[in-house]
């Protein structure tokens, strides 16, 4: 079956083929923005668990852990025929329209569980998006991605009670 020709959104005339070209590379420069955008996202949100882990649950194993998952969201990226100056130059921060943002829930944490699960749930979230737009370059990175995320989903299952465990003990020392 032939593919339709894509067509301009204002006259519905056939895009020329420099036209085309052009307008595929604007898309596969704003996947690449995206890319870049949500390994930083992912890296970040295992770093701020990694530093719980490590400074406030004292777990030498677990932060190993994190921390190997976080330079496997970075081993991954590179795979992807993409350089470190390609995605450098997509990064767009200062006219980022999702800059501005935010919701309450961001403003404030009350314990250091709700930290962990912010960031751990920013990661879960980085990595589908990094398994969907790696589709675009690689399918085997892009299962990866998802490999991943299934990790970081059982990392969570398994810093969180360890958190929520340390808290209490806390209060209860404070308390009483």
């Amino acid at each position: 079956m032939r593919k339709p020709v894509p067509t301009s959104n204002d006259t519905g005339l056939p895009i020329e083929p420099l036209s085309f070209t052009l307008y595929v590379l604007s898309i596969m420069d704003k996947a690449v923005r995206i890319i870049d955008a949500n390994t930083n996202r992912g890296r970040e949100g295992l770093r701020v668990v990694e530093d719980l882990v490590r400074f406030v649950l004292d777990d030498r194993d677990l932060a190993s852990q994190i921390k190997a998952l976080r330079h496997q969201v970075t081993s991954l990226v590179q795979q992807l025929p993409l350089g470190d100056s390609q995605l450098l130059a997509a990064r767009d921060s200062q006219s980022d329209v999702g800059m501005a943002l935010n919701c309450a829930s961001e403003d404030r944490r009350v314990d250091l569980s709700k930290i962990a699960t912010a960031n751990i749930r920013r990661s879960q979230e980085a990595m589908r998006v990094l398994e969907e737009l790696s589709k675009l370059y690689d399918a085997n990175v892009a299962s990866q991605f998802k490999k991943l995320r299934f990790q970081i989903y059982d990392l969570e299952k398994e810093v969180l009670p360890k958190l929520t465990e340390y808290q209490t003990r806390s209060s209860d020392i404070e308390g009483g």
